[in-house]
């Protein structure tokens, strides 16, 4: 197994900085020439990596560039959203390509598991819109998604299947590529249909004791009158999303109220800016209650959360921050990767398991283990 974690320590250094040398890999894992060598030539034979001759600078020996093989190993990426779904196929490079996609209707588990197929992945990423502890959805709002059968969606074929929550990815895929890339402590919050989140220490969203961590939507941020869908009342998320925009406007719940909410912020009248302000205080509150509980170094903002920023979110986020922190508040960013975050979050989940030790090893030897669902 020594060598497959030194296989894999070679692809989280090419994932993380493509285009780096051989010189550099070396230098930077502390791995001697013999072993580099060695260890390239297995990645590249199993079509992992590609070399290319680093330009000469000076004198030295020649070395050589390693970058994600164009047509190497892939993994799959499904995102289940409120609407529709998207099926996603990547490689080392991360970049998630959508190959399928479909409406949400009822038949939706029997068309997703049908585009799933077997297109020859090594493993499968699902991005649910709802909670999940213990790997298990546990709130999956209008469409029963507790139907997608991990075997069924494979066709089969036994390979991976992998579970997070569209928040918590979309968190995920911030720190690792986008705005929240390099910070130690990050919070990342994403306002869709309800409000989602995850707290990220170098990189790593923090999951809690049974992988339903994050949900800060349900924090009592709102009015203690209001009744949330999980069956709590108070709840923050229903105060910020569409469904909280039609109650301030005095409209009915809306049936789509993603875009719903999207409608409204696009209109310039008075009882639209005005319900959009509340929701904005309302957002910069919360935030600033958890920036005081978490310290973060950044914050970053994904889905319909940006489009709230402004006069009213800044005032709200400023006084609801402790006195000491308004000198120099914590900055928050707009996320970069926008409504593909999820997507990506789920590629990045789905390749940290097959390029870690144990996934290249049963990639080399498929038969030698049994293939665990997570």
């Amino acid at each position: 197994m020594d060598r497959w974690r030194t296989a894999a320590r070679v692809l989280d250094a090419v994932r993380r900085a493509p285009g780096l040398t051989r010189v550099a890999l070396a230098d930077e894992l502390r791995l001697s020439s013999a072993t580099t060598t060695e260890t390239v030539a297995r990645l590249r034979t199993a079509g992992w990596i590609a070399e290319e001759r680093a330009p000469v600078s000076g004198r030295g020996r020649p070395t050589t560039r390693l970058t994600p093989a164009a047509d190497g190993p892939t993994v799959l990426a499904l995102d289940l959203r409120h609407e529709d779904w998207r099926l996603g196929v990547a490689g080392l490079d991360g970049i998630p390509t959508v190959v399928a996609t479909g409406r949400r209707v009822r038949a939706c588990p029997e068309e997703v598991a049908e585009a799933v197929g077997a297109r020859g992945a090594l493993a499968l990423a699902v991005s649910f819109p709802a909670p999940l502890s213990d790997g298990r959805v546990v709130r999956a709002g209008e469409l029963d998604w507790t139907t997608l059968d991990p075997a069924r969606l494979t066709g089969g074929a036994g390979l991976p299947v992998l579970q997070g929550n569209d928040a918590t990815l979309a968190g995920l895929a911030e720190a690792r590529s986008g705005a929240a890339a390099g910070a130690g402590t990050a919070l990342s919050v994403l306002v869709e249909v309800g409000l989602g989140g995850t707290l990220l220490l170098d990189g790593r969203p923090q999951t809690g004791a049974h992988g339903a961590a994050g949900e800060f939507g349900h924090l009592p941020f709102g009015d203690p009158t209001v009744d949330c869908p999980c069956g709590a009342r108070g709840c923050w998320g229903p105060e910020v999303d569409g469904y909280g925009l039609a109650r301030r406007l005095g409209m009915p719940a809306p049936s789509d109220p993603r875009t719903f909410a999207s409608t409204v912020l696009d209109r310039t009248d008075d009882a639209a800016r005005a319900a959009a302000a509340g929701a904005a205080a309302a957002l910069g509150r919360g935030i600033a209650g958890l920036v005081n509980a978490h310290d973060p170094d950044v914050v970053v903002l994904g889905g319909l959360a940006p489009r709230l920023r402004g006069p009213a979110f800044d005032d709200a986020y400023t006084a609801g921050l402790m006195a000491w922190r308004r000198s120099a508040p914590t900055p928050v960013r707009d996320a970069v990767l926008g409504s593909d975050a999820a997507l990506h979050g789920a590629v990045a989940l789905a390749l940290d398991e097959v390029t870690s030790a144990e996934g290249l090893a049963r990639a080399a030897d498929p038969h030698a283990s049994a293939v665990a669902h997570r």
